[in-house]
Parts: structure tokens; sequence; C-alpha cells
């Protein structure tokens, strides 16, 4: 298990769960206090977390991962419809490749903002999967596209 310094600095102090950022200051018993996830991303059927899968957050957010899947959410800012669960996107994406349609948006400025939003979301999520986004009109409305490189 890597020293909680060396993960803070490697995820640049920001929670992978809420994406805010954490004091490493901060007592390691307060909410906002940090901590190391070890168990970032497991499948149904693994007994184990994935090797390499330690990533900072804050203890309430790692706390209540424990009791709950863990939820990433979509910026209230951006305006998408449907949008899938980031962390089970990126399991499969990062499992099998491919592409997936992760949300729809009314309009393409909505649609480029929010593929924008993702890829930067992701490159701290899940730094190890290369992805791309593509919009695509489709039924008077704009699908969002992530795509595994």
């Amino acid at each position: 298990m890597s020293n909680l310094s060396t993960v803070g600095d490697r995820d640049s102090w920001r929670c992978w769960l809420c994406d805010e950022p954490v004091d490493p200051g901060a007592s390691v018993n307060s909410d906002l206090g940090p901590s190391v996830d070890l168990g970032a991303t497991t499948s149904k059927k693994a007994k184990k977390p994935a090797a390499g899968t330690e990533r900072l957050a804050h203890r309430a957010c790692n706390t209540r991962k424990g009791a709950v899947a863990p939820v990433v959410p979509w910026s209230p800012d951006l305006f998408v419809v449907d949008p899938a669960p980031i962390v089970a996107t990126v399991e499969r994406l990062g499992r099998k490749g491919g592409r997936e349609v992760v949300a729809r948006c009314s309009s393409r400025a909505d649609a480029d903002q929010a593929a924008a939003w993702l890829v930067d979301r992701l490159s701290r999520l899940a730094p190890g999967l290369a992805v791309t986004t593509q919009v695509e009109p489709g039924g008077g409305q704009f699908l969002l596209v992530l795509r595994a490189a």
C-alpha cells in the first residue's frame, strides 16, 4: 500500500469520487480529510480489487462508497438527459473497449460542453483509460458517445 502523500500527489489532491479538492493538512478523522481508497473498481465476480487501484478520496466519500456502489455525479452545470452511470461505463470500456452512448442533449452546444467535461473528468477518474468523445445527431437530439481508444 502506498502512503497518503504519494497517492495525494499523484491524484493532485482531488477526491476521485466527488472531484472536489482534498486538504492534505486536514485530519484523517475529519469527513473532508484525506484517505486512500484501496478498491476503486471491482467486478462482481472478483473477490479483491484490481491491483493498482489506490485512489485519493475524502474520508466521507470513501466510507459512503463502502456501503453502496460508487457514484461519480455528472456536473449539475450540464444539460444532459439519461446520463449513464460514469463508474460502470468506465469499468465496461476498460474491460471490453468499444463505444457507449452515455447521454443525450437537446442542442449541439450542450453536447459539446458535456463531451469536454466528460473527457476532463475521466482524465482524473481513470487516467490509464484513453477515451474520446463524439457527438452524433439522432432523433432531434444529440447523442454523446464515449469511445475507448
